[in-house]
């Protein structure tokens, strides 16, 4: 079976290495080279680049119902799309190029967490588990019949970071069985329910302000969820304190509320030095002990060490100034 793949970040790449395990790839699409970095220099896409290394044509089309890219991708002559994190939706003269028309990858179990960003989006909601769905394309986003799904736990110390790359591993692997099932024409085709539909739209840097009226554990999960990118942060002085590790605990165990009986303000520090452990901050039920924080002009590091260098009295309020823009 010919497949044409298409893909852009680090997450496709398992993919495209299952794809070439049970299909010839006439040819890889991904996004144009894009600026990165501080020198904001052009780079190829993770999917560009393992491509080239599999000495595979690549196209990389500013857009895909430009003639000249549908006219080549039909004389590929594909059997079947394969998409999986393209960054796009798929126009219907793209898909009807293809015998089998195309089948896509979504991080998810579907019908939840449809749109870009659905793996911090588990994250932040608290969920215990998440998944992997193969899918038929269709008109609307991520919304095809279902081919095959697989469960995956989130666990308690899963970053996006850490569950995406769990999860590219799974799906990668899932992909192979469908293609498997495509080609000996057995593959199912299960309607997604749309009633039950939930969405995860694109993450944006002003979510990452901690609110710390929220429960600890919320807090907890955002941070998680946004690591590597937006990362959570709270305000010191007006300055950005970004925070990569957290944990929640009870106000008993964080011994919050002192013997007047008055709960401090959520983001009051109530403990910063030598104690064990060295960073709490109260929230609107519960405390989040900070482990490893980052400030705007330094490295990543154990939240003691920063107090080291940083000293921090009790008392103190975070989350006050204007936040970063």
């Amino acid at each position: 079976m010919k497949a044409v793949f298409f893909g852009t970040p680090a997450f496709a790449v398992p993919s495209l290495d299952a794809v070439l395990a049970v299909c010839d790839v006439g040819a890889v699409v991904t996004q144009p080279d894009r600026p990165r970095g501080r020198g904001r220099r052009l780079e190829a896409s993770p999917v560009a680049v393992a491509a080239h290394q599999y000495a595979l044509d690549v196209w990389k089309p500013e857009s895909l119902r430009d003639p000249g890219f549908l006219a080549d991708l039909r004389r590929e002559r594909p059997d079947v799309l394969v998409v999986v994190a393209y960054g796009r939706l798929i126009p219907p003269a793209a898909i009807d190029a293809a015998r089998l028309r195309g089948i896509n990858l979504h991080p998810s179990l579907l019908p939840r967490y449809r749109g870009a960003a659905p793996i911090p989006r588990a994250i932040a909601a608290g969920e215990r588990e998440t998944g992997v769905t193969v899918l038929y394309l269709a008109s609307e986003l991520d919304a095809g019949d279902i081919i095959l799904q697989r469960a995956v736990p989130v666990l308690d110390d899963d970053t996006a970071a850490t569950l995406e790359a769990r999860l590219a591993r799974e799906g990668a692997a899932l992909l192979a069985d469908a293609l498997r099932l495509l080609d000996a024409g057995t593959a199912p085709r299960r309607p997604q329910d749309h009633a039950r539909a939930s969405f995860a739209p694109k993450l944006s840097r002003q979510e990452a302000l901690i609110a710390w009226d929220a429960p600890a554990a919320r807090i907890v999960n955002l941070i998680r969820a946004f690591d590597p990118w937006p990362v959570a942060y709270t305000l010191r002085d007006g300055e950005p304190l970004m925070v990569w590790r957290a944990s929640a605990v009870s106000d008993s165990r964080c011994a919050v509320v002192p013997a007047s009986g008055t709960r401090p303000a959520p983001g009051t520090v109530v403990a910063a030095g030598s104690a064990e452990p060295p960073f709490v901050v109260v929230a609107g039920e519960g405390c989040v002990v900070l482990h490893e924080v980052q400030p705007a002009s330094g490295r990543r590091m154990p939240a003691g060490a920063y107090l080291r260098g940083h000293p921090l009295a009790a008392g103190t309020v975070l989350g006050t100034g204007r936040p970063r823009a």
